[in-house]
């Protein structure tokens, strides 16, 4: 069905599966045509942006409003996406409202621009949301469509170095890459060189990747950690850079290399930058995860926008090509596949991949421009001018979306990379005279995918488009989340004040039950105590202090043998040491996010010891310990395995319910598409018939339509002069006036027989109309149960737990651990270990 201006398109005509709602077509390429009237509906499917797209257009182009809708549309596709916003205006996405009331507009809308029309803010809140529901029901849009969009994914606004919105960890460590990616040589040296190159940039250090000494020699260090399969903290690099674990680099010694002074100072400029109290929300919040990124723990789809309006450049550049890096080795972790399984979006790309410059985001941009597409990972670039893009880029884009351009050599520019992606088969004129004369929300695709160029209109985007969100409103949408996040952390508790230290027959400590405890208490050589120091930044006048706990380091081993899962696991386990008739309650016993190489011997200097009572620890305590993290550990610990029998998937043993549950949305993708392919293949053919035979019908009416005229004419004009002989004088009928008479009735009886062909024809074009129309809703009909068949799929899982055997419980560890903590002023305590 075609859609004029006069006519709203029905969700029927743009809720297909896969395919992505992005407008209404324009009829011609010519822009000085007079009729340039949408025609009909703009699908674009989802699985062309596999192989990646490149949108283009000035300030007030449209642009942002297209890339939001296409963002909008893979949402509701099931699509994740990491979308990177350097101008603070992509956590629009958020401002989404279902019942489109004045009131859900009214937090959100610019004061200015309502004083700049003359109005009160809440008159301008109702007049922007009579704007949005308006147009939303001219593109068949409305409340009901907002909210699927709402329920479909769950949208998060991380903020990198800032708590405003969801702070995100960045630089609490380097960890190493996986195996896939150390043994993948260029892949390797990118990572290495993009971290290093990344850290330099944050501390201003100008140092060239082949030749500057700081960055081979940190590079080294890298390589070195990473190779042995340690990840490497801030403070553990600056030790490293102090009291190098290597002694030389290349072929030469290091103090000639890289003299200890030069070091020294790298050291000092690094620490400079831990200890800076601006510096401590890099290491805040979750950690810079994609996997965790692009699906919530249950298993739903996210829209993942990292908002860096706030970070100075070397920041922006710090994080992009860090979060570019983690998305090209998550990329290369997934198997292949042809569907569309998540999204990178960045919009502004100037600086981040330019054509002669080389900053440390360009190598993993392109890498993935270039590898991306086999893993289903679609990239989407948005740049007011494509100088601002390499030319690798431009050339790895299947989709050029083209919106209205400033500068002529910008748009010879844009043709000349057209030109050269469609191997020289484009009319290079046609789309030339398009372009000049593109306006605000129409824009030219080119597709490779697509027989030819297209021009259309962009639809109303659903989210708000109020323009960049402050600091303070990315907080307002993130608060919930983030208190949601901050009640399922797990809490250790530590004791509420107090008991008495614990002492020795050796020891010559005192018991104090007014204040900490100066040393650790010593133990009996049977029993081990471990450390773990601070991570996080000191409070102000705050003191570090040791809280004690009982922790453990246990493998486990899961085996089923019907269900092929043979698994070794390796946990960690806290148990808070407390006050009470039971100090240490195995109960209590929670997992904790760390390993053994985060176990120290010595604690760190100049702190105090929570003291604990005496008596409670003998030389019998690591053996009991052991055989309670064994009971816990059989009673309560549980494998989780997945399975989807319609798929016939089952999870990884280590793959969490989010990670399956994405591969099961993947899997159930290829199933439609494949189905879709199916019915296309199936009815594509007859339906391409059909509508031939109607084209072909209704220029049957033309022809006899004309052909009737023809002959109603010819015998109007018969009779008529017939009529007028024998009216101008003659007297009597001659023959020729007999002859014209009887060519009259003859050529009214074509005329009428001809009349009789137009009724025909149109009888038969109206019967092939009504089989195509059959034909169009039995496709549809099929349509709808894949979907049917598709949402089926996803929704069947089944969980199964395997509880291990106490034969398959190994406790490595089971010893006392000093946790450390800041004290502060008020006397109560901040964990300084996480």
């Amino acid at each position: 069905m075609s859609s004029t201006p006069d006519t709203v398109p029905s969700a029927a005509e743009f809720e297909k599966l896969g395919m992505f709602y992005l407008g209404r077509e324009l009829p011609s390429l010519d822009a000085d045509s007079d009729d340039q009237s949408p025609t009909r509906t703009l699908l674009y499917d989802s699985r062309d942006l596999v192989t990646h797209a490149l949108c283009v257009g000035m300030t007030g182009s449209g642009k942002t409003g297209l890339c939001m809708c296409l963002l909008e549309e893979a949402a509701i596709d099931g699509i994740p996406a990491i979308v990177i916003d350097p101008k603070g205006d992509l956590s629009n996405l958020l401002l989404t409202f279902p019942e489109l009331q004045p009131e859900d507009f009214r937090p959100w809308i610019n004061a200015d621009d309502a004083r700049r029309k003359g109005v009160s803010q809440d008159e301008y809140a109702k007049k922007q949301a009579d704007l949005w529901k308006n147009g939303l029901g001219k593109w068949g849009q409305d409340g009901e469509r907002i909210k699927r969009l709402r329920d479909a994914a769950d949208f998060m606004v991380y903020t990198p170095g800032s708590s405003s919105g969801m702070p995100v960890s960045v630089l609490r460590s380097f960890d190493p890459p996986t195996r896939a990616v150390i043994e993948d040589a260029d892949l390797y040296r990118a990572k290495v060189s993009g971290a290093v190159s990344s850290l330099l940039g944050l501390l201003k250090v100008e140092s060239d990747p082949v030749t500057g000494p700081e960055h081979i020699f940190l590079s080294a260090l890298l390589d070195h950690e990473w190779q042995h399969g340690r990840t490497i903290t801030l403070a553990g690099l600056i030790r490293a850079i102090q009291q190098p674990p290597i002694s030389r680099v290349g072929v030469m010694d290091l103090e000639m290399f890289f003299p200890e002074k030069d070091r020294v100072s790298l050291a000092m400029k690094l620490n400079a930058l831990v200890a800076s109290p601006a510096f401590a929300a890099w290491s805040e919040g979750p950690a810079l995860d994609i996997a965790n990124a692009l699906y919530t723990p249950e298993g739903k789809p996210r829209i993942a926008i990292f908002s860096i309006a706030h970070l100075n450049d070397d920041e922006r550049m710090f994080f992009v090509s860090t979060l570019l890096q983690r998305v090209l080795e998550w990329t290369r972790s997934q198997p292949g596949t042809t569907s569309l399984r998540a999204l990178v979006y960045m919009d502004e790309i100037a600086g981040y991949c330019p054509p002669v410059a080389n900053p440390p985001s360009k190598q993993p941009l392109l890498t993935l421009m270039k590898q991306a597409r086999a893993f289903g990972v679609g990239i989407v670039l948005a740049t007011q001018n494509p100088v601002d893009l390499d030319y690798k880029g431009l050339s790895n884009a299947g989709t050029w979306l083209i919106g209205r351009l400033q500068a002529e050599r910008d748009k010879q520019r844009l043709l000349d990379g057209l030109e050269s992606a469609a191997g020289g088969s484009l009319d290079r004129s046609a789309i030339d005279k398009a372009i000049s004369g593109l306006r605000s929300r129409v824009f030219l695709m080119n597709n490779v995918h697509d027989d030819g160029p297209v021009l259309f209109e962009t639809r109303w985007a659903m989210s708000y488009l109020r323009g960049p969100l402050t600091r303070d409103q990315i907080g307002t949408l993130m608060e919930s989340k983030k208190q949601a996040l901050q009640q399922a952390k797990p809490v250790i508790q530590p004791p509420s004040q107090p008991a008495v230290e614990s002492s020795h027959s050796d020891s010559n400590q005192k018991e104090n039950t007014d204040k900490d405890i100066t040393l650790p208490p010593v133990l009996p050589s049977e029993v081990s105590q471990f450390f773990v120091g601070s991570r996080s930044r000191k409070p102000a006048k705050a003191e570090l202090t040791y809280v004690p706990s009982v922790i453990g380091s246990i493998g486990v081993h899961y085996s089923d043998a019907r269900r092929k899962v043979d698994y070794a696991d390796r946990i960690m386990m806290l148990v808070p040491m407390q006050d009470g008739p039971v100090p240490v309650d195995f109960d209590h016993a929670a997992h904790i996010e760390l390993t053994e190489d985060d176990l120290t011997h010595e604690p760190d200097e100049k702190t105090t010891f929570q003291s604990f009572p005496s008596g409670i620890i003998d030389k019998s305590s690591e053996r009991d310990w052991k055989k309670q993290f064994t009971d816990t550990i059989y009673r309560n610990q549980r494998l989780t395995i997945f399975t989807s029998k319609s798929l016939k998937l089952i999870s990884e043993p280590d793959e969490s319910e989010a990670a399956f549950q994405a591969r099961l949305s993947l899997a159930a993708r290829e199933k439609r598409d494949e189905l879709s392919d199916e019915l296309r293949g199936k009815y594509g053919p007859k339906l391409d018939a059909l509508e031939e035979r109607l084209r072909k019908a209704e220029q049957k009416i033309e022809v006899q339509k004309s052909q009737a005229r023809g002959a109603t004419m010819s015998a109007v004009i018969s009779a008529g002069a017939a009529v007028l002989g024998a009216f101008l004088g003659r007297k009597k009928i001659s023959s020729s006036t007999v002859t014209k008479a009887g060519t009259a009735v003859r050529g009214a009886s074509r005329s009428a027989q001809e009349a009789g062909d137009v009724k025909r024809a149109r009888e038969d074009a109206e019967a092939i109309k009504a089989k195509l129309e059959e034909l169009e809703a039995e496709f549809k009909e099929e349509l709808k149960n894949v979907e049917q068949v598709v949402e089926t799929l996803v929704q069947e899982v089944d969980r199964i737990e395997i509880a291990p055997k106490k034969t398959n419980i190994d406790v490595r560890i089971a010893a006392l651990c000093w946790l450390a903590h800041w004290k502060l002023p008020d006397g109560t305590l901040q964990e300084a270990w996480t």
